[in-house]
């Protein structure tokens, strides 16, 4: 089993960085192998909306975009997801959103990409935005038809600073709990 996780923001080390980092290793914990995902890194171009990846049986994207390169594949490798975004302007980053929407145009052709995987958003912010932030990337897995697992409260962080969740008991153990409760269904699914 592996599970896939994904920091939207923009910024290197940040809180979103640190709290996917959380429920990952929880999961290496349980057991289950982790791959983790930048967008710091990979500056994913957004979809053009051009039907390439309607064309043929192959699971892909066309737009020629090297930081797109090999994502589809960790999709598909991976039994679960985490997307991990910052709160900017009240909702998800720019980069989170790019990716999820070329994911998610591939994932509508060819839904074995995304179907029946394990689902889970974790959200932060420095006062509010965290609840429309949560729901906006929780729509990306109900549509794709992912499983998304629960925790005890929503799965945001209050932070700013770099750093700053750290402080944040509540948010880091209920990032934690999710990535047990995550842990937890992907052995049922996979049983």
């Amino acid at each position: 089993m592996k599970v896939l996780g994904i920091s939207g923001s923009p910024r290197r080390g940040g809180n979103t960085d640190l709290l996917i980092h959380t429920a990952l290793d929880v999961l290496g914990g349980e057991g289950i192998e982790t791959d983790f995902l930048s967008l710091a890194d990979h500056p994913v171009q957004p979809c053009t909306a051009c039907g390439g990846c309607a064309k043929g049986d192959a699971i892909r994207c066309v737009q020629k975009d090297p930081a797109f390169d090999g994502v589809l594949e960790r999709f598909l490798e991976a039994d679960g997801v985490l997307v991990g975004s910052p709160v900017y302007f009240g909702s998800a980053t720019p980069q989170t959103m790019s990716l999820l929407d070329r994911v998610g145009s591939v994932g509508r052709r060819h839904p074995e990409l995304l179907r029946r995987k394990a689902g889970a958003a974790i959200v932060v912010a420095r006062r509010a935005g965290q609840n429309f932030t949560f729901a906006q990337l929780n729509y990306f897995f109900l549509i794709s038809e992912m499983i998304v697992p629960g925790s005890t409260y929503w799965n945001v962080a209050v932070a700013r600073d770099k750093g700053e969740a750290a402080n944040d008991a509540e948010g880091l153990e209920t990032v934690r709990t999710l990535a047990r409760n995550m842990a937890w269904l992907l052995k049922k699914l996979a049983d």
